[in-house]
C-alpha cells in the first residue's frame, strides 16, 4: 500500500490581531497570517536537523533550555543571540540562513489584513481579524491539499488560554460547516484532524520558527505591492523577499499564496 504523503501548514502572525488598536498606525493596522506548507517527512530529516545544527553552530546547545529562532530577538541581538554582535559571526550567519531559507522545500502562503477598512466596511458584522484571516488560509491550504493529492494539518503558535480556546473552536465550526468557497466535505476530506494545533514558543518547532523568520518580510512586500506606506525595509528583509518569490503557492498562471483584503 502507497504511503499517504502528509503536510502541515505552520502558522505565524504579525502586526495587532485586535479590531479597535492604532488602525492608522501601518504597523498596527495590517494583520498578516502566513502559513508555510511542509512535508512532514521533510520536516523530520531535512528541515529541524539542519535548524538544529545553525543554532547549535552559532549559538551553543542547551539540554533544558532549547534556543528558539525568533525574528526580533535576532535582529535585536539579545541573549542567546548575542554572538550577533561580531559582525563577522553576523555576516556569516545572514548568508547560512539565507541559503537556508533558498534551499528548504516549502510552500508559502499569506493573507494580509486592512482593519481599518474590514471596520469600516462592516458596520455591524464584524469578522474578529485573526479568524479572518485563518479561514482565508485554510481554504488556501485545502486547495493545495487537492491539488497535490495529499493530506494535512495545521499547527499555530498559542496567543495564550481564552484566545487559543476561541481559535480552536471557530477552527472547529470551519471544520463542521466549511466556508463560503469550501465545502466541509472537501475540507474534511483533506485534513487529517478537526482539531487546530496549537504550541506554545518554548516547544521548538521548527516549522513555527520558519513562519517566524519569514512571515515579517511576506507581509512588507504585500503592503509595498499595494502601496501603502511601510517602515524602511532593511537589505536582509529585501533579500528574503526575493527568496518568497519562488516560494510563493502558485501555478503557471496564477499566484494562490499571497492574498491582500
Amino acid at each position: 500500500m502507497a504511503k499517504t504523503i502528509k503536510y502541515r501548514m505552520y502558522i505565524d502572525e504579525v502586526g495587532n490581531p485586535g479590531l479597535e488598536s492604532y488602525l492608522d498606525d501601518p504597523n498596527h493596522r495590517y494583520l498578516s497570517l502566513t502559513g508555510v506548507m511542509l512535508n512532514l517527512d521533510y520536516v523530520g530529516e531535512f528541515l529541524c536537523p539542519q535548524m538544529e545544527d545553525l543554532k547549535r553552530r552559532y549559538f551553543g546547545f542547551y539540554h533544558d533550555e532549547p534556543i528558539i529562532l525568533h525574528r526580533k530577538d535576532l535582529i535585536n541581538q539579545s541573549p542567546p543571540f548575542h554572538s550577533l554582535r561580531n559582525p563577522e559571526i553576523r555576516k556569516r550567519f545572514d548568508e547560512e540562513l539565507l541559503n537556508l531559507l533558498s534551499g528548504w522545500e516549502y510552500t508559502l502562503c499569506t493573507v494580509c489584513l486592512d482593519k481599518k477598512r474590514h471596520k469600516e466596511t462592516y458596520t455591524t458584522w464584524r469578522y474578529e481579524p485573526y479568524h479572518y484571516c485563518l479561514e482565508i488560509l485554510l481554504e488556501r491550504f485545502v486547495f493545495f491539499l487537492r491539488r497535490n493529492i495529499v493530506v494535512g494539518d495545521i499547527m499555530a503558535e498559542s496567543r495564550g488560554g481564552k484566545e487559543d480556546h476561541r481559535l480552536k473552536n471557530a477552527f472547529s465550526r470551519l471544520w463542521e460547516r466549511g466556508t463560503d468557497y469550501v465545502s466541509h466535505e472537501l475540507l474534511q476530506g483533506v485534513l487529517t484532524s478537526r482539531e487546530l494545533k496549537i504550541k506554545p514558543k518554548i516547544s521548538n518547532i521548527a516549522g513555527l520558527q520558519l513562519a517566524d523568520l519569514i512571515a515579517y518580510s511576506s507581509r512588507a512586500e504585500i503592503l509595498a505591492e499595494n502601496k501603502i506606506p511601510e517602515i524602511h525595509l532593511r537589505n536582509f528583509t529585501r533579500k528574503i523577499i526575493e527568496i518568497l518569490q519562488t516560494k510563493y503557492d502558485k501555478d503557471e498562471n496564477r499566484i494562490y499564496g499571497k492574498k491582500f483584503i
